[in-house]
């Protein structure tokens, strides 16, 4: 498809310009210039010109022959030879979605040898097909072999979806697999469903800072490919009876190099749990003033057996590492009880933990967006309600 401008015909009244809701039009010389790369070929200037001086061409090329993909496949992340639970979230989603294209649910997993023990527990949670590849060089997640071996196995086995966990190994691998791939890409999805009628992935996710939910579709391209966030969904039921087919792969050392080195693993040290698997968050924001004072989240989370979570605003001053982020660019997590404390709910953080089954907000400010999704709120000095709520925690427990 293409947008182009007849000079002969453009009289340079200028009704394109207003019509344009992407300010993709200006007047040079009393003549109308597009903007290609704001232009998103919506087609309102073609309406409105009078004059019959802008032509859009909708001319598409042939279709490709998709007729040969098929399955509904799962990367499932795995870390010192154990398989993420974000793996099993989408092995429960990818299981709903093979159900409804009546296909097959394949599960690909890399690792060194001992990352063949996972098989068992994928097969128990629905897959009828396991894509395994086993080198002591992928112990550890790099990203060339990886994009390697990924778009071997897609090119070879052709599945028709293709998904994988937003975090942060799954984004910076599934991108470069989807380019080299020259197929579509839905980020930091929180729904997936099957048209119907025409068989194709509906991939629904936050648009403009969470104020809309766009769904996206790849109709002309193989595999449809979406990372999808982390406790979003349900993870898949354990049937110990289900069986599934194991396909072992492997590669020489042509698809397994890396221009990179892999030195060491630094871990970062917690008193508290996972943030991504806790079922207790106390989170701050920037209410909490400095780094400092998220000693007295800590000293509650820990009370509680929960983790301490932040704020971007949190983030970006330093006060917490940045794995303690919730939020559109952090985590989502879903805890049972969520604790803001100094955080006022700006929407981008909401949509990292809105999803919590109790939210529980303290905060000065009764006016704070925050107390609009929260459960239960108290309005209040954190500097005094954090530490006297720590205090009868410790005497309750403790009787």
């Amino acid at each position: 498809m293409g947008i182009s401008i007849i000079n002969e015909k453009c009289v340079g009244c200028g009704l394109c310009i207003k019509a344009c809701p992407f300010g993709a039009i200006t007047l040079v010389n009393k003549k109308a210039i597009i903007d290609l790369h704001k232009c998103t070929l919506c087609g309102a200037c073609v309406s409105t010109c009078k004059f019959k001086a802008i032509i859009l061409d909708k001319t598409t090329t042939a279709k490709k022959d998709l007729s040969g993909y098929k399955d509904v496949w799962v990367f499932c992340e795995q870390k010192d030879g154990i398989v993420q639970s974000v793996s099993w979230e989408l092995l429960g989603k990818g299981k709903e979605l093979a159900g409804k294209l009546n296909s097959k649910l394949g599960a690909v997993v890399l690792g060194a040898d001992n990352i063949e023990k996972q098989t068992t527990e994928i097969e128990k949670r629905g897959a009828d097909l396991i894509y395994l590849v086993k080198n002591p060089k992928l112990a550890h997640y790099q990203d060339e072999p990886y994009a390697n071996i990924l778009i071997n196995l897609i090119e070879k086995y052709k599945p028709e979806v293709f998904l994988c966990g937003a975090t942060t190994l799954g984004r910076s691998l599934i991108s470069k697999v989807a380019i080299k791939l020259n197929t579509g890409l839905t980020a930091d999805c929180t729904g997936l469903d099957i048209d119907q009628k025409d068989k194709i992935l509906l991939q629904t996710r936050p648009a403009f800072g969470g104020n809309i939910m766009a769904t996206i579709i790849t109709p002309n391209h193989r595999p449809q490919m979406a990372t999808v966030r982390h406790k979003v969904m349900k993870e898949a039921e354990v049937h110990p009876g289900n069986k599934a087919k194991i396909i072992e792969e492997k590669y020489g050392e042509e698809i397994l190099k890396s221009r990179t080195t892999l030195v060491d693993i630094v871990k970062e040290i917690e008193e508290t749990i996972n943030l991504s698997e806790a079922d207790i968050i106390v989170s701050g924001g920037r209410g909490m003033k400095e780094a400092k004072n998220f000693e007295l989240l800590k000293e509650l989370a820990l009370v509680l057996g929960g983790a301490v979570g932040a704020s971007r605003s949190a983030i970006d001053a330093g006060w917490l590492p940045y794995s303690h982020q919730v939020g559109q660019t952090g985590k989502t997590v879903c805890p049972k009880v969520y604790i803001a404390c100094g955080i006022s709910g700006q929407i981008q953080h909401l949509i990292g933990m809105q999803s919590s089954k109790t939210i529980i907000a303290i905060n000065k400010d009764p006016d704070a967006p925050i107390f609009k999704v929260a459960n239960y709120g108290i309005v209040g000095d954190l500097f005094e309600v954090v530490p006297a709520l720590t205090k009868k925690l410790k005497q309750t427990f403790n009787k």
